[in-house]
């Protein structure tokens, strides 16, 4: 292939580089600044408190590869587009360059020898047209055309195309997209642009300019600092460079796409290529995702996790495959993104050994939803007996519980339905999984950063208190513990620390001072940003290291007297200091389980 993606990657990367751009880390594909959602699917999602006006520290020119998850369209993939992991290539400016350099620069990197060095005469782009809202971006046509693209390449389209918003409030404005013709001709014809012949243009690139604040009252203002958002997936520009049709076949894909067929004994055919495809995606999503620190569950990104990799599974069983397999697919995705993310190589064992437990848990509840699922029917056998009315249909509850509990999908309920002359009510089906997903993400729209219920006065000061209760667990009870978990109401906090023993009463009172001991000390709270290295190489104390992205925050709490009470990996929220948060008390002291033990405590006012 002309194009590979691992060059792709690397030739965006240090062209902005050599645009005083700083190349910073992918940040994990959980989100650490946003609960609403259970994964990045945006590579500015890591990035939104900087677009917002907090300062990054590494400077106002950033760049990157971004991991993103998107899931709304699993159901999809296999098709010759939808994955569920994706990279995106990113390059920001916060509050420093705007329209005319971002344009020039995208121009240059698609064209020039030492970027991509495609034919200008095969792009085309958009600008927003304008409204009674905000005013046509005549200004990014005219360096459009500055750079080469003709008159006719340029189309003016409305909000749904050519306009970006963080919300119903906040920053938003005009973006400007990129595409390539991949009609049959060699070059479009003279007419063609995105306006009246989409069909033969594809997208590979979005530049937004955040150049408006739209406030409560729905009035736009122009923003103090204007910020440059800019999208291109790795995926879809290496197919589209390629004139390739399908995602799946380019070099991101091939060697996966090979062990599976070697793994499994089947060719890559018509017949076979969907059930392959959806194992090669979900492999390296489920890789991805545990990479970063997930672990299959039945709640949150477990959930996702779990369910990505028991569809893997049920397709090589349609393939005709029995047993464990997927776990070594994962060799070949570690193998092809390991280079670009070196935590993939260092966990390989990791990702492979969770894989491999799940899909063995797998095989033993499949086993138990078979009996589940002979008990149903046998159910509705013994109804028919007792009532004469026969029960054709299999309810979405039902259907969906044995999804859930049991790990078959809908498509096997529907398969062994079939054997039984029974329906599904598919409709039902996919009404209670929306119900589970909403539920999900409300789950995780309640878990604030921290394991807070809020981010009350009450909760954010006993928040602070669990960092000195750990500071003084490490003192007294040895360097050894670390956090294992915690939840914060309003009320009191639950934190969960490694220990293999029961904490004696002195211990217990020790730590208790030591809290204390702060408090009146008059402890202030200092934040710091740092890359976490340097973080883990100045021995700040931290649990769930993987879960934070390569820029982290770090909460210093000191005494007037110069005394340092604790240093601590955190997302925040804290105290600004110890002024009226009472006197720390621990009511309870338990296990938890192997190996962990419970604290639970409050602040008296």
């Amino acid at each position: 292939m002309k194009y590979q993606s691992n060059e792709l990657r690397k030739k965006y990367l240090d062209f902005f580089k050599s645009k005083n751009h700083v190349v910073i880390p992918s940040a994990p594909v959980v989100p650490d600044n946003d609960p609403t959602v259970l994964f990045n699917t945006a590579g500015m999602q890591p990035l939104v408190p900087y677009l917002l006006g907090e300062s990054h520290p590494l400077g106002k020119r950033l760049t990157d590869s971004q991991k993103c998850i998107r899931t709304g369209d699993i159901e999809e993939v296999g098709d010759d587009s939808h994955l569920t992991f994706f990279e995106m290539l990113g390059n920001w400016s916060l509050g420093d360059y705007f329209k005319e350099d971002s344009i020039n620069w995208s121009y240059e990197f698609l064209t020039s020898p030492d970027g991509l060095a495609l034919d200008p005469r095969k792009i085309a782009v958009t600008v927003f047209k304008g409204d009674a809202d905000a005013p046509k971006d005549e200004f990014s046509a005219s360096v459009w055309e500055s750079v080469g693209i003709p008159k006719n390449k340029i189309s003016y389209l409305g909000k749904d195309d050519n306009w970006w918003a963080a919300g119903s409030t906040g920053p938003c404005g005009p973006d400007s997209e990129i595409f390539y013709w991949v009609g049959k001709s060699e070059f479009p014809p003279e007419e063609s642009n995105v306006g009246n012949d989409e069909n033969n243009w594809m997208e590979i690139w979005n530049n937004v300019f955040m150049e408006y604040n739209r406030l409560p009252d729905g009035k736009l203002e122009k923003l103090p600092n204007q910020n440059v958002d800019t999208g291109m997936g790795l995926e879809r520009i290496t197919a589209t460079l390629n004139g390739v049709k399908s995602v799946y076949e380019t070099d991101i894909f091939a060697e996966i796409i090979a062990e599976i067929c070697k793994v499994l004994g089947v060719e890559y055919n018509e017949q076979n290529k969907k059930s392959i495809r959806i194992i090669a995606d979900h492999s390296r999503t489920a890789s991805v995702i545990i990479s970063d620190g997930v672990v299959p569950s039945n709640v949150d990104q477990g959930y996702v996790l779990r369910r990505l990799i028991r569809i893997a599974v049920r397709q090589a069983q349609k393939l005709g495959f029995k047993g464990e397999f997927l776990y070594k697919i994962a060799d070949k995705v570690i193998d092809k993104l390991g280079g670009a993310y070196p935590h993939m190589i260092e966990k390989r064992e990791q990702i492979k050994a969770e894989i491999q437990k799940e899909e063995k848990q797998f095989g033993q509840t499949l086993e138990k939803g078979l009996k589940e699922f002979e008990k149903l029917v046998k159910g509705f056998e013994i109804a028919f007996e007792k009532t004469g009315k026969k029960i054709e249909i299999i309810s979405g509850d039902k259907a969906f519980k044995l999804y859930d509990t049991y790990g078959f999908p809908l498509e096997m309920t529907k398969d062994l339905a079939l054997e039984h002359g029974l329906k599904v009510d598919e409709e039902g089906f996919h009404k209670a999984e929306a119900e589970h997903q909403a539920k999900s993400r409300v789950g995780a729209e309640k878990k604030f950063k921290g394991g807070l219920a809020d981010t009350g006065k009450e909760t954010v000061a006993l928040h602070s208190a669990t960092h000195l209760l750990l500071a003084g667990l490490r003192k007294f009870v040895g360097p050894h513990v670390h956090q294992k978990g915690s939840n914060i109401t309003p009320e009191r906090l639950r934190f969960d620390f490694n220990n293999d023993e029961k904490l004696t009463p002195e211990i217990l009172a020790q730590v208790e001072d030591y809290v204390n001991g702060a408090i009146s000390a008059g402890f202030t709270v200092s934040v710091e940003q740092i890359p976490k290295q340097e973080a883990k190489d100045k021995g700040v104390e931290g649990s769930f290291w993987e879960k934070y992205p390569d820029i982290v925050k770090v909460y210093t709490m000191t005494g007037n007297d110069g005394t340092i009470y604790s240093r601590e990996l955190c997302g925040g929220p804290h105290v600004q200091d110890s002024t009226g948060m009472g006197k720390f008390k621990i009511k309870k002291e338990e296990s938890s389980s192997a190996g962990v033990r419970r604290i639970k405590a409050i602040l008296e006012k």
